[in-house]
């Protein structure tokens, strides 16, 4: 990770993992993702309500998983110090 990468990072786990996952991972990634597939793209047969249960908890996984991602190499780059 990078000075500037390092910085924003640190920011962003001060607010805490969950804060994150709802930010960046439902609002960021689920909302845009049900809006998209279900009233743009209109090739499923999901119902309005199973697309957002499937997108919003996707979104919640995307966040989780980039959390932890972000957090080990936080962890490596900051292990000297």
């Amino acid at each position: 990770m990078q000075s500037k990468e390092l910085k924003r990072w640190a920011k962003s786990r001060e607010k805490g993992m969950l804060a994150y996952v709802l930010l960046a991972g439902v609002v960021s990634y689920g909302v845009p993702m049900f809006v998209i597939m279900t009233f743009i793209f209109r090739h499923s047969k999901l119902s309005v309500e199973q697309s957002a249960s499937l997108w919003l908890s996707t979104g919640t996984f995307y966040g989780i998983a980039t959390w932890l991602v972000q957090e080990y190499r936080y962890r490596k780059a900051t292990k000297g110090e």
